[in-house]
Formats: structure tokens, sequence, C-alpha cells
């Protein structure tokens, strides 16, 4: 059976207007209105996956739809890649924290800068440069353990007294 140009044009919209087990199932029918050889037809005619096709029948046949499970694809945390990089942070930063010198909330700030942390990664626990993540998800992590990174205020003298020093002039 051969495809005229209509029907291809139609084939084609319809397949691109659909999304996910719709556009598989469609597919499907398409291929099962061709008949025999009507995956290759659909493939060499259409540009169509045999294997989308494939899975759009079993769909059709079986009547149980496939999950794309969108939310399992895409790069994995830092965490994954290494377990030990959060304990490893949280060792280095312990050490060089403040809390908040008003006392007036339990947050942390801390005097070390990504940059300086992630090359105390490499130094001290041993971590290649190319392994280690960037100084950005580096301050993200450290975030989400609870550190912030502004600059440690020290105390400020007062600038100005209202009692007289013995050694001014009267």
């Amino acid at each position: 059976m051969e495809l005229t140009d209509t029907l291809k044009q139609y084939a084609l919209t319809t397949a691109t207007a659909l999304h996910g087990s719709d556009r598989r199932l469609f597919m499907a029918r398409t291929v099962q209105l061709l008949g025999s050889g009507g995956h290759r037809l659909a493939e060499q005619q259409l540009g169509w996956s045999r294997a989308t096709i494939r899975k759009g029948l079993h769909e059709l046949t079986s009547g149980i739809r496939c999950l794309d499970a969108f939310c399992l694809r895409g790069r994995k945390r830092s965490e994954e890649h290494l377990p030990t990089l959060l304990d490893d942070i949280k060792a280095l930063v312990d050490g060089q924290c403040q809390t908040d010198p008003t006392f007036q909330t339990q947050r942390l700030y801390s005097r070390l800068t990504t940059a300086t942390v992630r090359k105390a990664l490499i130094k001290q626990f041993g971590y290649r440069g190319r392994e280690l993540p960037s100084e950005e998800t580096i301050r993200c992590k450290m975030h989400q353990l609870g550190y912030h990174l502004i600059k440690v205020q020290k105390c400020k003298p007062k600038k100005r007294s209202s009692r007289r020093m013995p050694s001014s002039r009267i």
C-alpha cells in the first residue's frame, strides 16, 4: 500500500498534535491500517520510530498504558555521585562558623567562601577537581546544610562617646 501526500500530511500533523500514550496509540492504529509491512512503511514514509510503534502496538493490544517516567530522567544529584560530600563540607565549615552576633536568629555564618571550601575539599579530603561540583553547587549545598555565606560581622566599637576622656581639653 502506498501513502498519498495528503494521507502523509494528515498522519504527520495528527501525530505531532498528540503526546505520550495517545500519540503511540494513533501510530499503532495507523500501522495496523497499513497492513503487513506497515512498520517499515511508516518508518520510511513518515519518519516514525519503529520502537515507538512497537510500544504503541503493545499498549493497543494489552490495553495498559506505559508510563513515560519523565521524572526519572535527568542528572543525578551530587550526593548520589559523592556520598560523603555533605559530611566533608560539614566537617570543614563547622570549625569556621559563628552564630548571629545579635543572637536574634539561629543562623550559622561562615567566613569561608565556596572557592576556599572547594580547594579545602581537594586538599584535605583527596577529591579530584573534575569530580567535584561547581562552586555554585557547593554554595547551594552549604545553604541546605544551614550555613549562610555572608561576611561575619565583628564587634563594632562605638565611634563617639558622651563621656569625656581625661586627655581631652576642656
